[in-house]
């Protein structure tokens, strides 16, 4: 059994979990006792096998154990962005079918507007109490520790972060193992791709309502390593959580790797990071001159993988292998790369299209058979929406989604290549390219940046930044504007929320 209950009985002292910033730790045996506790508390409240709840918190202590909690009932339990409007919390919750929100007071603003209009679910709070809010913790305790009389696998009901569009709800079928029986593909993947082990020690720096950070972290406990929770992300915090917990795998995103490359070289000394043994990232494309200088930073020790909550297909790269092939997001582990135009004819090799995967796990998005459809092609292919292209080994190269490709006087302009190269000038912390109305070519391209002092926008810097772009890039995909902005729409797993940017600056124009 790879799982939580046999790690109480085998090493019930050891830590199952540390939070970063407090040191706060808890204990196999400790998380085992709670989420039994827990796992009575769902049952009691009349949940079954196959309901919903619904977790809207921070990155709280008690995350992983109400988890861990709602994992063993058989439910399905779909965690919600601390970042979203009490509406948009409550299309989820409604969409999901979620009989328990479980929330956090970290988010009591969100949790409190939300209350009134979620009237017929149960509600329950970690962390303290708001109005229409009990404590989870008082109920939790007043609970038996054993674990209930009918523990069986749930699952976890993940939705897309809305960056395109309305979040799409991803519901797998629960495993039809016996309850401990059926560990994450995740932990397979980990120990082939990443050397999972017992012994490991995993950096979480991301928020656990998204897909990756919380399936990442579960694996690696159903295999008994250690997790370390950040609240949130500061790039020092990092490499002093990497130094004092003498961390050994983390997964990161691109953004990440910016903000800590943009770090004094002498903070970046202070930290000894020499205990990292493997890390990767994914989420977002990385831009080749920041993943060369994290490598040579932390050795060829940094993965890559792309993939989505619909679980469609798995590619992966190692450091090796992209030095080899820069920029690529490597080879399909889990079906066969596509690339396909626009009428779902397959593209030679190093055409650019729309990338399918063939032969992976099929999905559907849940109550949404247009958008299952849409996902698919003439041959049963699916696509996350990705524009990309493949070479003669196989390795995909993303180019950027379709749905943000710019189309100026008849030239498809990709903002994603634009952005990897102006993120990388000194005085840039974040930016985002997006086409904005133009009467004559269509769209224009538009950055629009977040530097590194606020106090330097202007014509100065946007002088410097358009001569940078254009000593690197053809005058077609040089931007036409350059707007500053001191801090950019980004969701924290580093994903630009560009929609809702796209959709201002064409509100603007209308007005």
């Amino acid at each position: 059994m790879l799982h939580p209950v046999r790690h109480a009985e085998t090493m019930p002292d050891r830590a199952a979990y540390v939070m970063a910033a407090t040191g706060e730790t808890v204990s196999w045996a400790e998380l085992d006792a709670r989420a039994n506790q827990g796992a009575q508390l769902i049952r009691s409240l009349g949940l079954k096998h196959g309901d919903g709840i619904a977790v809207l918190m921070d990155n709280s202590a008690r995350y992983l154990e109400v988890m861990w909690a709602a994992e063993r009932t058989g439910v399905y339990c779909t965690c919600i962005s601390s970042k979203l409007t009490a509406a948009e919390a409550e299309y989820i919750v409604r969409d999901g079918e979620c009989r328990l929100l479980i929330a956090s007071a970290g988010v009591a603003a969100c949790a409190i507007a939300l209350r009134p209009l979620i009237p017929d679910v149960a509600t329950l709070m970690v962390d303290g109490v708001a109005e229409g809010y009990s404590s989870y913790e008082a109920a939790r305790d007043a609970q038996p520790a054993t674990p209930i009389a009918d523990p069986q696998p749930g699952g976890i009901m993940l939705y897309s972060s809305g960056t395109t569009g309305v979040p799409k709800g991803v519901r797998h079928p629960l495993p039809n193992e016996p309850f401990g029986e059926s560990p994450s593909v995740l932990v397979q993947l980990g120990r082939a791709l990443y050397g999972f082990s017992p012994d490991m020690v995993y950096l979480s720096p991301a928020p656990l309502y998204h897909a990756a950070p919380l399936r990442w972290s579960m694996a690696v406990q159903q295999l008994g390593g250690t997790v370390v929770v950040m609240d949130r992300f500061d790039p020092e915090a990092a490499l002093a959580a990497i130094e004092r917990y003498r961390v050994t795998h983390a997964q990161w995103v691109p953004t990440h790797f910016v903000r800590l490359l943009k770090l004094p070289q002498e903070v970046r000394n202070r930290y000894d990071v020499s205990s990292l043994q493997s890390v990767w990232h994914a989420a977002a494309p990385c831009p080749v001159p920041v993943k060369r200088a994290m490598i040579e930073w932390w050795g060829p020790i940094i993965g890559e993988y792309y993939a989505g909550t619909e679980g469609n297909g798995f590619c992966a790269i190692s450091s090796p292998e992209w030095l080899e092939h820069p920029g690529s997001v490597g080879r399909n582990l889990t079906a066969q790369t596509k690339i396909c135009d626009e009428d779902g004819n397959e593209l030679p090799t190093r055409s650019e299209g729309t990338v399918y995967f063939a032969g992976g796990s099929e999905f559907a998005y849940h109550k949404d058979p247009d958008k299952t459809a849409a996902a698919a092609n003439r041959h049963g292919w699916t696509t996350l929406g990705d524009i990309g292209w493949v070479d003669e080994e196989g390795y995909l190269y993303l180019t950027d989604r379709k749905s943000f490709m710019i189309i100026s006087g008849g030239v498809n302009i990709y903002p994603a290549e634009i952005e990897n190269l102006l993120v990388t000038h000194p005085d840039v912390a974040d930016v985002a390219v997006i086409g904005g109305p133009h009467e004559e070519m269509g769209e224009e391209v538009i950055a629009v940046v977040q530097p590194r002092d606020m106090a330097e926008a202007g014509p100065a810097l946007a002088g410097r930044l358009d001569a940078f772009a254009r000593e690197h890039l053809s005058h077609v995909k040089c931007p036409r504007r350059i707007d500053f902005r001191a801090e950019l729409p980004r969701h924290d797993t580093g994903k630009l929320y560009k929609r809702q940017l796209r959709d201002e600056y064409w509100g603007k124009t209308s007005a």
